[in-house]
């Protein structure tokens, strides 16, 4: 599933194209996504112009005229194809390379006042869309129970340990609970907790002192986070093996994966001489190096 940077970059490659456009037509090819498609979906689409495109966590918040807001979620394969005047396509934020496009599972496709068609694919038709009223975004059973953004400035040490303390879950699990960090993911945590030398297995509670302020830990587990979403998002996120960039290349980060994914490795970390090794938490890999993760 694409990840907070892998959301944000396709939100950067969509910008340019929806953000000033009325919403001439909307097709919708068939009646439902993972759940069915708002009531009279595409008939409170038409004629409205998009005044802005945001992210919260992973979900794609495009503001319309009317006061209404279009929820988008990818899901696992959802991808957007952007159809500029003359035919130029583009993808932003592709990140399924080696599937490539089946035009049979384009679902829901908007024509633009600005000549663009933006057209959305799913395989696996596990992504969403809603259209709820701005002033209800809050409360929305989608955004009701999420955390903090991770990039947002209220991230730092002494909250993440007023997040964890006195919590005994381990500490990967903790920072993938979507009711406390919203948008971060089974990839970028591993690599955070490696820049912070921090165990995935060790106790969230341990980033808190009894008084309740931070560890030194967590001072640090908070810059790492920021560091590796930042530097993920300028790279136009990961590529991985199902999952390009506003133009259509691969997302780079994978190429400075420290952990995830290199099981047996050396740990690249300098003077370091472990080997990572993967763990199964939740059903998810962890990948991790026991000799300078503490």
């Amino acid at each position: 599933m694409p990840e907070l940077p892998e959301v944000e970059t396709v939100r950067r490659g969509l910008e340019p194209a929806m953000v000033g456009a009325t919403i001439d037509a909307v097709e919708l090819r068939r009646p439902d996504l993972r759940f069915p498609l708002p009531e009279r979906f595409a008939a409170r689409l038409t004629g409205r112009r998009v005044t802005s495109l945001g992210r919260r966590a992973k979900y794609l918040l495009a503001d319309l005229d009317s006061g209404d807001v279009l929820v988008m979620h990818l899901g696992m394969t959802g991808r957007f194809i952007v159809v500029a005047p003359g035919g130029v396509v583009r993808e932003p934020g592709e990140f399924y390379v080696a599937a490539g496009r089946d035009a049979t599972h384009d679902h829901v496709v908007f024509h633009l006042s600005n000549g663009h068609t933006i057209i959305y694919n799913d395989a696996r038709r596990f992504g969403f869309m809603d259209l709820l009223p701005r002033v209800e975004i809050e409360t929305s059973r989608h955004f009701r129970a999420i955390g903090i953004e991770p990039l947002g400035n209220a991230l730092d040490g002494a909250l993440l340990a007023g997040l964890f303390r006195g919590k005994a879950a381990p500490l990967k699990a903790a920072l993938l609970d979507q009711g406390l960090i919203a948008g971060l993911g089974n990839i970028y945590v591993s690599e955070a907790l490696h820049r912070a030398g921090l165990s995935p297995l060790r106790a969230a509670g341990t980033l808190a002192r009894r008084s309740g302020g931070p560890t030194q830990a967590a001072i640090r587990l908070a810059g790492a986070i920021r560091e590796v979403l930042e530097e993920a998002v300028e790279a136009g996120g990961s590529t991985l093996r199902d999952f390009a960039q506003p133009d259509g290349s691969d997302g780079a980060f994978q190429h400075r994966f420290r952990v995830y994914d290199r099981e047996d490795e050396p740990c690249p970390r300098p003077g370091c001489r472990g080997i990572v090794k993967r763990a199964v938490q939740s059903g998810r890999s962890t990948f991790y190096c026991p000799q300078c993760q503490r």
